[in-house]
């Protein structure tokens, strides 16, 4: 009884393990297998480095590349900037001058208007008068012909099929500015019109009544003569 109440040890297995074997008769070089060992970590470490080197140089490559791309686009910009500065300065320029000479002739022909009114209001003959406005006549005639061809001249070929975006739009700008310049004349040429009208309407009016009083007088002295002869 007294054995069967005892405990029992357990029993652990353990594995055999051998020692490992060195090769009989070779003595093992610890020494160089360090060396090797750290020449190889250290052909590994140089290959990294340069694999590392490479990549950013050729990323510093890159990066000049595209350095140097912005500044050709910067400077591209930059002169399609100026010539279209210059060439609003130059369509400004022709423009103004244009606009100069226009209103120099306008001025020629208010002048020259001004000088016929005043001849016409002192010429007393209503022949003379009624001669000028033939004359006038024929040189509104011939007016009118170097209206045609001026109009003939200026209508020219637009010739926009070579022309790029850009040049489209700078021309439809031309245009536009064109037209709105060319209303404005209708507009003055309109008003001037208007008033040569109401000035000739004025001097017929007065040659009329500067005929009717010359004509009063004759009337009345031929009155008197037939009433004295009936006497």
């Amino acid at each position: 009884m007294e054995h069967e109440s005892k405990p029992r040890h357990k029993t652990t297995y353990v594995p055999n393990i051998a020692p490992p074997k060195l090769p009989d008769g070779e003595k093992v070089d610890f020494d160089d297998l360090h060396r090797k060992r750290v020449e190889k970590d250290f052909n590994d470490l140089q290959s990294l480095i340069e694999v590392h080197f490479s990549s950013r140089q050729k990323e510093e490559e890159e990066l000049i590349a595209l350095r140097n791309r912005i500044e050709r686009r910067r400077a591209d910009r930059a002169e399609q900037q100026r010539v279209r500065t210059e060439q609003d300065r130059e369509r400004q320029s022709r423009l103004a001058e244009e606009r100069a000479r226009r209103e120099d002739e306008a001025a020629k022909l208010r002048a020259e208007e001004e000088a016929k009114k005043k001849k016409i209001f002192t010429n007393k003959s209503f022949g003379g008068y009624l001669q000028k406005v033939d004359q006038k006549k024929g040189k509104k005639l011939t007016a009118r012909e170097e209206k045609k061809k001026a109009l003939t001249e200026r209508r020219k070929p637009l010739n926009v099929d070579h022309l790029n975006r850009d040049k489209l739009a700078e021309k439809a700008q031309e245009l536009w500015q064109w037209l709105h310049q060319l209303h404005a004349e209708k507009f003055d040429l309109g008003e001037k019109l208007k008033r040569q009208k109401y000035d000739i309407y004025v001097l017929r009016n007065r040659v009329s009544d500067h005929q009717r009083g010359s004509k009063a007088p004759k009337t009345s002295r031929s009155a008197k003569g037939k009433s004295g002869s009936w006497k």
